[in-house]
């Protein structure tokens, strides 16, 4: 099924990698700072439509945490390295 979800990553080289495989692959996507209330060691995640599943397997080395964007606004961690 795919839904929104927002991928932080430990460096900025691999949310462009992200983005990237992202646009290979045919998922909206977008680069951007990454919302306050989730955590990331470089400021920078990346805003997709896709699914949790095989989003997880393209960076596993860089991807820090995904989490589903919610109706509401919010966000739910699905994943954390």
């Amino acid at each position: 099924m795919m839904e929104d979800y927002i991928a932080t990553f430990f460096s900025h080289f691999g949310a462009m990698a992200f983005k990237k495989k992202c646009d290979k692959e045919g998922y909206p996507a977008v680069i951007m700072p990454v919302p306050r209330n989730l955590s990331s060691s470089c400021g920078t995640c990346v805003k997709f439509t896709g699914t949790a599943e095989k989003a997880r397997n393209w960076n596993s080395d860089e991807l820090e945490q995904l989490a589903q964007v919610l109706e509401n606004g919010t966000f739910q961690v699905i994943w954390h390295s």
